[in-house]
């Protein structure tokens, strides 16, 4: 396969950052986003043609902006996209609910996902450098240029529901919907959503620690999965959805899929 130039967000560590490992071992260009700069300079380091990282927040409102203008300036071009970034916290039953706190989380789980594939509010603010921005308009546009994919990283929360995740849940829900509206809108650009599973990175062991207003029941299974050695390498899951990322079948757009569904079995091999 000819090298493909990715966009990965949250890219530091866990699941991105197995992501970014993957696609930089088959050669691959990758552009990384995440708020701590260590590891992606790690990377830049073993990698230095390949990688092109931003040490930024993504709710910040240009950030989306910038990702794409480093991404086109460095390699010229844009294939596809893994919004991976987000958070869990609030984790609090909903009678308990701060609108502010949940407005944060939405902030990093769903409006700046959107920001990524959205340019127009960005015209206005940049009509200074218009030849500029002209050349980089945020990601969407360039990946249908290229006829790419963009992968975004869901949750079985997005589905079910459990005591004190509905912040978390509703967001995830919310992101599928966005990436179903996105198959529809941009018929050159495959997107699909990607529950990784109990994945055992940071967020599963802030589950564990914050997780007190859960049920006894539901809250036993993620401690026992941990504890008995059933979570799974971030590592597996990452090489998938690095795959996904290149090639996913443009039938499957607007999907939302488990990482281990039967549809995407070719995948994982």
């Amino acid at each position: 396969m000819e090298p493909k130039v990715i966009i990965v967000t949250g890219a530091s560590r866990g699941i991105g950052f197995a992501v970014a490992q993957s696609l930089l071992a088959a050669s691959h260009k990758v552009v990384l986003v995440s708020r701590s700069a260590d590891r992606l300079q790690q990377l830049k380091e073993c990698y230095p043609t390949q990688v092109a990282f931003l040490a930024a927040d993504m709710t910040v409102a240009d950030t989306a902006w910038r990702v794409t203008e480093l991404a086109i300036l460095t390699f010229g071009r844009i294939d596809g996209a893994v919004v991976n970034h987000g958070m869990l916290s609030p984790m609090t039953r909903i009678e308990n609910a701060s609108v502010e706190e949940w407005k944060k989380l939405y902030d990093a789980n769903f409006f700046s996902a959107l920001a990524l594939v959205s340019w127009r509010r960005w015209m206005t603010r940049r009509r200074a450098c218009a030849n500029s921005l002209h050349k980089t308009k945020e990601a969407i546009p360039h990946i249908r240029a290229s006829k790419g994919r963009i992968v975004f990283i869901s949750s079985g929360a997005a589905t079910a529901a459990y005591t004190s995740w509905g912040a978390y849940g509703s967001s995830k829900a919310a992101l599928n919907s966005l990436v179903r509206h996105v198959a529809v809108e941009e018929p050159d650009v495959t997107a699909v959503a990607i529950s990784p599973g109990r994945v055992d990175t940071d967020m599963q062991k802030e589950l564990r620690e914050k997780g007190t207003e859960m049920s006894r029941k539901d809250y036993e299974t993620f401690k026992e999965d941990f504890e008995e050695g059933r979570l799974i390498k971030p590592e597996q899951t990452g090489r998938v959805i690095a795959k996904l990322s290149l090639d996913v079948k443009p039938e499957l757009s607007g999907k939302y899929f488990k990482w281990d569904a039967a549809e995407l079995v070719e995948y994982r091999e």
